[in-house]
């Protein structure tokens, strides 16, 4: 396979794993044989602000942040986040939308609220009609490990892409804690499940 681009973008909130994930689509990238760029943005994040990444691959990438209007892939692992960052998503663009809602210090101070889940996904589907909304917690949930939802989400992503699934298997092996592999592992398989 030869690609001239492809842009992602993984949004999600401060402890949902959003760099581990763009980590993970990195390395499988370079596994894949692209020139892979990473570029992240944490400001807040471990207090549970926002948190961007783009990973970039191709035959030749010279910058590191896709542009809006033009990202290839959304991974939002949190609903508000597929809904903030949906206008990056080029026409026929692919959204991967966990379900999950995390509720920021400015709405349970009162001083906003969150919008309703289906407001959120409708802005997730005026963007691209190619858009997945998982359960990814209530998945890693069930599997015994909630912090492996951004796994399912990569998971599923992986099903649109074309690199062997044991490619995957081997970065997630080789990125996450020895302890949290094997949920992990099963996380990635739930997730490209959804497709099936």
């Amino acid at each position: 396979m030869s690609i001239p681009k492809l842009d992602f973008l993984i949004g999600g909130v401060g402890g949902q794993g959003a760099l581990t994930a763009s980590d993970i689509l990195a390395e499988v990238g370079m596994f894949a044989g692209y020139d892979v760029k990473k570029s992240e943005v944490h400001g807040f994040s471990q207090r549970g602000g926002v948190v961007e990444s783009h990973v970039r691959w191709g035959d030749e990438v010279l910058s590191t942040l896709g542009e809006e209007g033009r990202i290839d892939v959304l991974l939002a692992l949190e609903l508000l986040e597929g809904a903030r960052w949906a206008s990056y998503l080029k026409p026929g663009g692919l959204a991967i939308v966990s379900r999950q809602e995390l509720i920021p210090i400015s709405v349970s101070s009162g001083n906003a609220h969150y919008p309703p889940a289906d407001t959120l996904e409708e802005v997730a589907r005026r963007a691209t009609d190619r858009v997945h909304f998982v359960d990814a917690l209530t998945i890693a949930e069930d599997l015994g490990n909630a912090r492996a939802s951004n796994t399912v989400v990569l998971g599923l992503l992986s099903t649109f892409l074309d690199v062997p699934e044991e490619v995957w298997l081997r970065v997630i092996r080789r990125r996450v804690p020895s302890k949290h592999v094997t949920v992990n592992e099963r996380a990635f398989a739930a997730g490209r499940e959804l497709r099936r």
